[in-house]
């Protein structure tokens, strides 16, 4: 079992239930200190390969996942893993599909969906889920 994050880490997130999950733009330099034990990377491509484990979500750059039931199942296995694990959750930039997969996971943990976007704004990044639609799937998501 891999140690967790600090809540004082660079993009580090505490959900309500006391787990930790880092999000990250894959465009900025691999912040300093441990790496992550699991990442889920949220891109139009399939990334590079890691020295960690990893899944990819299909999912381009200002839209939605591809595959919804991919992502359900994924944001499940990031939250339940990030309860021990150091997880990374990361996009180009790190705010739309990045932020809008943490308001996601925030619906999972408990947080009401249409609170879920203020939320992660206000202890992930205040600019994260950039887009109507990413809002919207947001709100959306408990019911899916």
């Amino acid at each position: 079992m891999a140690e967790n994050w600090s809540s004082s880490d660079l993009g580090v997130m505490r959900f309500p239930s006391g787990a930790l999950m880092r999000g990250r733009g894959l465009r900025h330099p691999l912040p300093t200190g441990p790496a992550p034990a699991f990442a889920l990377y949220l891109l139009g491509k399939q990334p590079p390969r890691t020295e960690w484990d990893a899944r990819w979500l299909h999912w381009p750059d200002f839209r939605l996942p591809k595959d919804r039931q991919q992502a359900r199942a994924v944001f499940q296995e990031a939250l339940a893993r990030a309860a021990n694990e150091r997880v990374e959750i990361a996009c180009g930039g790190g705010r739309g599909r990045t932020g809008t997969a943490l308001a996601c996971m925030a619906v999972l943990d408990g947080v009401p969906a249409g609170r879920a976007v203020a939320f992660v704004r206000r202890h992930y990044h205040h600019r994260a889920v950039e887009t109507p639609w990413q809002r919207r799937y947001v709100r959306r998501f408990a019911d899916a």
